[in-house]
Parts: C-alpha cells; sequence; structure tokens
C-alpha cells in the first residue's frame, strides 16, 4: 500500500473524521470544555447497545471455548492493545481462573504497555508470529481490537488465527460493511468522532472496554464463577480482597463476621465452598462433592443439597 493508499484508507474512518462539535475545543473555557467531554461520552454506551446480538454471539463462542479447555486471545496495537492486556491480567483475581485462561497481546511487546512503541502495529507478520508464539489451536478465540478496524498487526493475527481453526472475534468502532476481513463475530460500536480528531484513546476505547467487560464478565458468570451478583472464586491476594471475601460470605449465608473468617478458613480460602458450608453446615467434603457434581454453580449444588436433604 502506498503512502496515498493509506491517506486515502484513513480518510474514510469515522475514527480519522473531524467532530463539527468540537471545533472550538481549543478557546472553550474549562467548563465548557468538561461538559463537551461528558456529552461525548454519554454516546459510548447507546453505540454499544446497538451491538448487544454481536455481543452475545461471542460471548456464547467464548464460553464454549472455556468449557473445552480453550483460551481467549486478545490482539491489538496502542491503547486497544493495553484494554486486552488489562482484561486479561484482571480475569484470574476477579474471577479465580489460570493466568493464561484470557491473554492479552500487544504489538511491541511488554514495553509497549508503558510507552508508545511504534512500527509494530503496521506489519501482519508480527501478529501473525504472537498467534504462533502461542500455540494458537482450533479450541481458542482470537479476539482483534482495533478502534481503526485496519491494524497490520491485528488482521495479521486473525488471519493467522483462523488458519489454526481458531474462532475468530474483531471489536472496532467503525461501521460493519466497511470491514476488510472475515471474523466469526464482528463487534462494531460505532460512537462517533473524536472530541480531538483521531484520539482513540477517548470514545473509541471506552466502547472497546465497555465490550471487554461483557465478554469475559458474562463468560465468567456462564461458568459458575457469580453467585447472585457476587464474585465467589476471587483470589484472596491482599487484605482488601480478604475482607471483601468476608463480606461475600456474609451477606450470601446471612452470618456474622466471625462465622464468615472460620468458613473461609476451613474452605481454604475458597469463598464458593466457604458459602456452601455457612450456609448448610456440611463439611469441606461434602460442600466440594457438591460443587463439583454442578461443575462449579454454586446455586445449583445448593439447591441439589437441599433437595437431597428433604428426601431423606
Amino acid at each position: 500500500m502506498t503512502e496515498k493508499d493509506l491517506f486515502k484508507e484513513l480518510s474514510t474512518l469515522v475514527t480519522e473524521s473531524r467532530n463539527p462539535d468540537s471545533y472550538d475545543i481549543d478557546i472553550m473555557d474549562t467548563e465548557d470544555a468538561v461538559r463537551l467531554f461528558n456529552e461525548e461520552d454519554k454516546k459510548v454506551a447507546y453505540a454499544v447497545e446497538k451491538e448487544i446480538p454481536y455481543i452475545v454471539q461471542a460471548v456464547e463462542i467464548i464460553t464454549e471455548a472455556f468449557k473445552k479447555g480453550g483460551r481467549l486471545l486478545y490482539f491489538g496495537a496502542g491503547t486497544s492493545g493495553r484494554l486486552g492486556v488489562l482484561d486479561a491480567a484482571e480475569c484470574p483475581p476477579t474471577f479465580g481462573v489460570e493466568v493464561g485462561m484470557v491473554i492479552g497481546r500487544i504489538a511491541g511487546g511488554y514495553n509497549a504497555l508503558v510507552e508508545a512503541v511504534e512500527g509494530f502495529e503496521d506489519f501482519e507478520e508480527y501478529g501473525a508470529q504472537d498467534v504462533a508464539e502461542l500455540k494458537v489451536s482450533d479450541k481458542d478465540v482470537v479476539c482483534g481490537i482495533a478502534a481503526s478496524r485496519r491494524t497490520p498487526y491485528v488482521i495479521g493475527a486473525i488471519e493467522e488465527g483462523k488458519k489454526r481453526g481458531a474462532k475468530t472475534i474483531t471489536v472496532v468502532c467503525n461501521p460493519r460493511e466497511h470491514l476488510q476481513y472475515d471474523v466469526d463475530v464482528a463487534i462494531c460500536p460505532v460512537p462517533g468522532p473524536e472530541v480531538i480528531m483521531g484520539s482513540t484513546r477517548l470514545k473509541a476505547a471506552t466502547a472497546q472496554k465497555m465490550v471487554l467487560n461483557m465478554l469475559t464478565s458474562i463468560s465468567m458468570i456462564k461458568l459458575g464463577k457469580v453467585y447472585e451478583n457476587m464474585m465467589i472464586d476471587l483470589q484472596q491476594n491482599n487484605k482488601k480482597l480478604v475482607e471483601r471475601s468476608k463480606k461475600i460470605i456474609m451477606m450470601a449465608a446471612d452470618v456474622d463476621y466471625d462465622q464468615a473468617g472460620h468458613c473461609l478458613t476451613l474452605a481454604g480460602g475458597h469463598v464458593k465452598t466457604a458459602i456452601f458450608i455457612a450456609m448448610t453446615h456440611s463439611s469441606v467434603e461434602e460442600a466440594k462433592k457438591y460443587i463439583d457434581a454442578h461443575e462449579g454453580f454454586l446455586k445449583k449444588a445448593l439447591h441439589a443439597w437441599r433437595r437431597d436433604k428433604n428426601h431423606q
């Protein structure tokens, strides 16, 4: 692609167009500028709402992959890549899953997380190399994140993933009909031109973050990682999370602080097991038996325990 061809392509992107409402932002007073940003941010949720049917499809693909031992792998450049790495990094402490079940890769590697690393996003082969390095297979899901929809690194990762039989998803902030590659699911929230032209760390990034939140969180809910609306597989990696765990047990089982702490100790720090023990006064072994028999879904395990006790 020549420089003129690239210029023409970029000129067609919503994410590279000018926002007519912010022409005078350079001379606005502070409050008007803040209000303008806020008004523009309100458009993001509506843009994401239009993509709900596609987000549903993606969640179901990811959940099915997880059930079969597969992984979700994010690939992106710049802000898009950082968002994927962030979402992946937060899954183990939040949902108690193994490191590596959700992985984020950014063009340019680790250094690109903390500073701009130019050039790496311009080559499809770098995306393909990262997919190969991760030994992606037909059990996995490759999710490319690119506000512009045309980032070569992301396209290379998606194409290599497809070759290896992986399911493919993309999250972009330009219209679906402008996509130039095929994926199993395209999620395309279009919140419109940025307040500062081309600065996709703003609305586009917010839209992408909202989508990624749903992809992993709802997939984890469908794996039994949440009871009602509470995290029950979280890891106690610091004092705050230990206390949060006790609060969850207190609220779920209607017990006091000391009893919650006692049950958490009995359960070896596993909140889900501790809740079962607190609610049923069962042994650790019985709690684990019921939870395992119902694939980690606490509510189903409790219903089964009560049914069995009523029939005794």
